[in-house]
């Protein structure tokens, strides 16, 4: 029986802790309260985040939903406007789409779960602007996707939700695009509950995105801003949506930030341990990535195809009853944070038969820190039975 909780995150760091309460016993949480020869936490953190991400621009949010939403309107994206996504990634990033007023028209996954690019290659004409989700950090080949997105005018604003320290080619992943949007929410790579990062290297862009996060005329307390001349044109026609984050936040994520490479390898430790324990078997699929990406392993996934649904239901409560909480993207209800484009009947209807018939058949594990190397063994050996069973059952070949 597996005991461990894959749900329980590592506890924040000591400096983080004793950040938190400074801060809160300064009184001075919003991040344009005046300090005396001091730069606020906010302020502290876009400036270090900038620099670690190699992205001369920084904003800080609320949460990651309000990265995509600021993002898309600072592109200029309006009531009405049909905006491209990849059909794989979770409830916030079409939810985000829809919050601008946008329409999302979704482009085909492959057994990598990335983005299709010959079937983005079709639709390229159909949008300015595209919202590229790295889904549980699987990133497609960049260099194919931005000659198509360049040869079509398209826009592209990476969610780098699961994908905050990946590169391709050497470059982290949020810097390819116009845009890219990172999530701090307790289960993504530096935890403040909530929270969002926003970067990007086109000045105008980020003037704007600062002006609608909410910084009334005080965008000069950024940290990681562009220069002050750039807001006159873009400070008096642009809406406060007030989506801010706050010093507390900032200052729980910073030293975290400094452990995050640290991190990665640590994640990607426990993710190819359990790899290697199952990647034997003929029953399943993992999605393969390219020499060129380093990834970062938070999750895990594979694909075990020709399932009835009855069928996946009962792997999940196999699994359950071993102790570990495997999700489903098959099922015929959402549940949870897992959930697929069929679900979301906000959006028009749309026919993306290779997409559900991959997500009929995918798992997904999250994998935090706490876990051991005997945790990912026993994982491992889990899955290997659970599929035998499955097997023996007549379920899958």
């Amino acid at each position: 029986m597996f005991t461990a909780d894959l749900t329980r995150q590592e506890a924040l760091p000591p400096a983080a802790i004793e950040a938190v309460n400074a801060v809160l016993q300064s009184g001075r949480l919003h991040r344009y309260e005046p300090l005396d020869n001091a730069e606020p936490e906010t302020a502290a953190l876009e400036r270090e985040y900038a620099n670690w991400q190699a992205a001369p621009y920084c904003l800080a949010l609320a949460s990651g939903g309000q990265a995509l939403q600021i993002a898309m309107r600072a592109a200029g994206v309006k009531p009405g406007d049909p905006v491209l996504a990849n059909a794989f990634t979770l409830a916030p990033v079409p939810g985000a789409i829809a919050a601008v007023g946008a329409e999302a028209r979704l482009v085909e996954i492959n057994e990598d779960l990335v983005i299709d690019l010959d079937d983005l290659a079709a639709k390229a004409d159909q949008a300015k602007v595209l919202m590229l989700s790295h889904m549980r950090g699987h990133q497609c080949d960049m260099d194919a996707l931005m000659e198509i997105a360049n040869a079509a005018g398209l826009i592209v604003i990476e969610d780098c939700a699961h994908t905050m320290g990946a590169t391709w080619r050497g470059v982290k992943s949020g810097n390819f695009g116009h845009a890219g949007c990172f999530s701090t929410q307790s289960y993504k790579h530096i935890n403040s509950g909530e929270g969002g990062l926003l970067t990007s290297a086109d000045p105008e862009f980020m003037a704007r995105a600062i002006v609608l996060s909410g910084a009334y005329m005080l965008y000069e307390r950024h940290g990681a801003r562009p220069s002050l001349e750039v807001f006159d044109p873009i400070r008096l026609n642009t809406p406060n949506m007030s989506a801010r984050m706050d010093n507390v936040r900032a200052a729980m994520l910073r030293p975290q930030l400094l452990e995050l490479d640290e991190n990665i390898r640590r994640w990607n430790k426990i993710h190819d341990r359990i790899v290697d324990g199952i990647d034997h078997l003929a029953k399943i699929r993992l999605p393969q990535r390219s020499s060129k990406k380093h990834y970062v392993g938070s999750s895990l996934q594979f694909i075990v195809k020709g399932l009835t649904p009855a069928q996946g239901e009962g792997l999940v409560a196999d699994m359950a009853a071993r102790g570990i909480a495997l999700k489903w993207f098959g099922a015929t209800e959402p549940k949870g944070y897992t959930s697929s484009f069929d679900s979301w009947e906000y959006l028009p209807e749309q026919s993306l038969p290779v997409t559900r018939a991959i997500l009929d058949g995918l798992f997904d594990l999250r994998l935090p820190l706490t876990l051991d190397d005997d945790d990912c063994d026993l994982i491992a050996a889990h899955i290997c039975e659970a599929l035998e069973a499955l097997a023996q059952a007549g379920g899958i070949k």
